[in-house]
């Protein structure tokens, strides 16, 4: 882990990050960005561009704490900046609150600066032979370090005033004495880890940690009296966290128009001074480098509510009013002998694979970059330009969904593509369902429909209970079409198709990693309705564990993803549907009691439709119209014999079975009339056993009677022929002496099949 850490959850992949980081240190996966700690500076840059605060500093409350409950002798290190972020307190207010905080010392970190001075002269005074840069800022060392190595030679090997003060406290008081440098600079974080300084500090805390631990304890600072500081009272260091400073701290005595000595702050110009040096086209003596604007007091962890130049003279006042309280101290008298200063420094560049013009060539074409015109380098990925951002694509830093314009003409692409499935699938729709009304005159399904218009607008769980087939789906979307969530979705389930685990997994969603195959975090049904309605067709069919999973989410309007800890809200009104007694299941132990009466508050019971016969001409005619539509074949009437007969059936299939029904003779008449003959052979049967009486006047003539036998007669001679040859229709044609096409024609008039008599073969037939 890093100083900065990325809090995946609140990610939104914006690219804001990329675009401001000035090194390119971060890698964009598939659900975040993250920070590429071994390419990091520690600038900060992107912490203030993350608006959603998912780049975090790495948190030293926690370590802080753990420091000063364990070691009696604990020093405070104020960096030279703290004027300008605790503006509103005096310097020995922030000293109380600190030893208040259980610190022995509070120290300056401005003393640090003079513990380097002199090497500092010394190195810039004498023979160089290369431009000198300067060394004190963290983020210059590692921003050489991990991009700049040619330039390694040119860095001061003096260490930053933090750690040159920090050994010189840990000389003077013992190895066992713990330092907590407090600062703006996150920098500092990876600084401290350095192996080339390490043990120096023990600990780097930001102001805004140092102020967030204040609070948590209840100190008020502001009705603290001053506490003295202790150890060496600086002077010129006091100015060194501000433009310019350095040359004050280090008595450099800079010209405006002498080329040797520049100074310069901020990551633009920072950057720009640092590829002079690289490419030697500047040649100064020294250079004095921060890398944040207006040196250290623009650092991360400035203080947001002040300009640039507030800060800078509140640093100044600081330097010209130095009647700030100081502890006399015997061991920090004496500054010598110094502590040791030096220090080296390391290549740590990390080189990636650079591609070829090839693979760069392929990367831009599959974002529809096939000429130079077509690379637009907005830069909305974060990269300057297209090529750039190919490389870092080929390197495993970027992915293709970065490039804002071939991101833009997809989702237009998708978008149409989209409009157009959607239309196809609502056609699909309006022929699967047709039109959500319910179909019927008769007093039960007007009754039906009473309720429906009752409950439609209330937000009340309704349980739909009824035989299969009797349009319980139907009711239910009719329900939803009534309700407030008419123009929110309507999610169907049936809960007989699925597994256990499956339907929970369906129901309630899933985490990346759950179980086997959970790939990726995937949405539940119940998220996908909210704000609608979920239908649970068959629920009298889920298992105990689901049904105290489904309660949970009735009662708390709250549910968990499968490996999930954080409940989500979801607003989904709930309708329900069974064929199964769910009262005798309460009772035998296999439906929840709970449940069942959380389900049962606004029941629906939909009539079998042998009980509304008297609809079942309008149904039939409905079934009709959409089986013609359906099969684009103009389908006219349906004869009244076959109506008569459908009337003496007592339908176990109910609706559904009569919809197969016609859609069956829909498909086998030959002249666009389905007759008596193109019914199963049942309803013949039934047409038979009325007596001739067909429900629509009586049907007594010679004609009428000898049709129907002659009709019977020849289903039974058939049968009599398919049964003697096991099924084979060939061969019954024969034993019939009649043409087998003509053979063909009969089954299909009596809706009889050849495979229908194959077990009743003769042994060894």
């Amino acid at each position: 882990m890093g100083p900065i850490e990325t809090v995946k959850e609140r990610c939104r992949k914006c690219y804001s990050c990329v675009r401001n980081c000035p090194v390119k240190a971060i890698k964009v996966g598939p659900e975040w960005a993250e920070v590429i700690h071994a390419r990091c500076i520690g600038c900060g840059k992107c912490l203030k561009a993350c608006s959603q605060k998912a780049k975090v500093i790495a948190d030293g409350i926690e370590g802080t704490r753990r420091i000063l409950a364990d070691n009696p002798d604990v020093v405070a290190v104020l960096g030279c900046s703290y004027p300008a972020f605790f503006n509103d307190l005096r310097p020995g207010q922030l000293v109380a609150g600190l030893k208040k905080l259980g610190f022995a010392e509070v120290h300056e970190g401005s003393a640090g600066v003079e513990l380097i001075a002199p090497t500092y002269k010394e190195q810039i005074q004498g023979p160089t032979g290369v431009p000198l840069i300067s060394s004190h800022c963290p983020t210059i060392v590692d921003l050489i370090e991990r991009h700049y190595p040619q330039l390694l030679r040119n860095l001061m090997p003096v260490v930053s005033p933090m750690v040159a003060l920090g050994r010189f406290l840990k000389e003077r008081r013992g190895p066992q004495t713990r330092i907590i440098y407090i600062s703006s600079c996150i920098a500092g974080k990876f600084e401290v880890a350095s192996e080339e300084v390490a043990g120096a500090i023990d600990l780097v805390l930001t102001y805004r940690e140092l102020s967030q631990m204040f609070r948590d304890h209840g100190i008020d600072l502001t009705r603290f009296g001053d506490a003295a500081f202790d150890g060496r009272k600086p002077d010129a260091g006091r100015l060194f966290p501000i433009g310019g400073g350095p040359f004050q701290a280090f008595g450099v005595r800079n010209d405006f128009l002498n080329p040797d000595y520049i100074s310069t702050g901020g990551a633009e110009s920072c950057l720009e001074l640092v590829r002079d040096l690289a490419a030697r086209r500047i040649t100064p003596r020294w250079v004095d480098l921060r890398f944040c604007e207006g040196g250290c007091i623009g650092g991360p962890g400035k203080n947001n509510r002040l300009t640039t130049f507030a800060k800078r003279n509140l640093v100044i006042n600081s330097y010209q009013h130095q009647d700030l309280p100081y502890a006399t101290q015997d061991r920090y008298a004496q500054v010598q002998p110094l502590p040791q200063v030096r220090r080296r420094y390391s290549n740590k560049l990390k080189r990636l694979e650079p591609p070829n013009g090839e693979s760069i060539r392929k990367i831009l074409q599959a974002t529809n970059k096939f000429v130079e015109q077509d690379e637009f380098d907005c830069g909305a990925c974060g990269y300057p330009t297209c090529r750039e951002y190919a490389v870092a694509v080929y390197q495993g830093l970027a992915e293709a969904e970065m490039c804002l314009p071939f991101s833009i003409k997809r989702l237009e692409e998708d978008r149409v593509s989209l409009t157009q499935k959607y239309e196809l699938a609502q056609r699909a729709l309006a022929q699967e369902y047709g039109d959500p009304a319910i179909i019927g005159n008769d007093p039960r399904t007007l009754d039906v429909l009473k309720l429906i218009r009752q409950v439609g607008p209330t937000p009340t769980t309704v349980l739909i209970r009824g035989e299969s087939g009797t349009g319980k789906e139907l009711t239910a979307r009719a329900i939803h079409e009534h309700s407030n969530r008419a123009d929110k979705p309507l999610v169907t389930v049936n809960c007989t198709t699925l597994t256990d685990s499956l339907l929970e997994s369906e129901l309630f969603g899933h985490k990346k990693g759950s179980f086997t195959g959970a790939i990726a975090d995937k949405k539940g049904l119940f998220e996908a309705a909210n704000g609608g309605t979920i239908f649970l067709d068959e629920i009298g069919d889920i298992t105990p564990k689901l049904q105290a999973e489904l309660l949970r989410v009735l009662d708390s309007g709250e549910l968990k993803p499968v490996g999930g800890t954080v409940p989500h809200k979801v607003d989904v009104r709930l309708i329900a549907a069974t064929n199964r007694n769910l009262e005798d299941g309460v009772r035998d132990g296999w439906f929840r009691e709970d449940l069942f009466y959380r389900l049962n508050v606004f029941t629906i019971t939909m009539p079998p439709l042998r009980s509304r016969l008297e609809s079942l001409p309008q149904l039939v005619h409905h079934f009709l119209a959409a089986a013609s539509k359906r099969l684009n074949k103009p389908i006219r009437g349906i004869e009244d014999r076959a109506i008569a007969a459908l009337k003496r059936y007592h339908w176990p299939g109910n609706i559904r079975e009569l919809q197969n029904i016609i859609e069956r003779g829909s498909v086998l008449t030959q002249d666009n009339v389905i007759r008596l003959e193109n019914l199963p052979v049942i309803f013949a049967q039934l047409s038979l056993d009325s007596g001739g009486d067909m429900g629509n006047g009586a049907a007594k003539t010679f004609r009428d009677q000898r049709e129907k036998h002659l009709e019977q007669v020849e289903v039974n001679l058939v049968r009599k022929y398919l049964e003697e040859a096991g099924g084979n229709v060939s061969l019954a044609a024969r034993k019939a002496a009649i043409p087998r096409r003509t053979f063909y024609r009969i089954l299909a008039r009596h809706g009889l099949k050849g495979e229908d008599f194959k077990a009743t073969a003769p042994k060894g037939q």
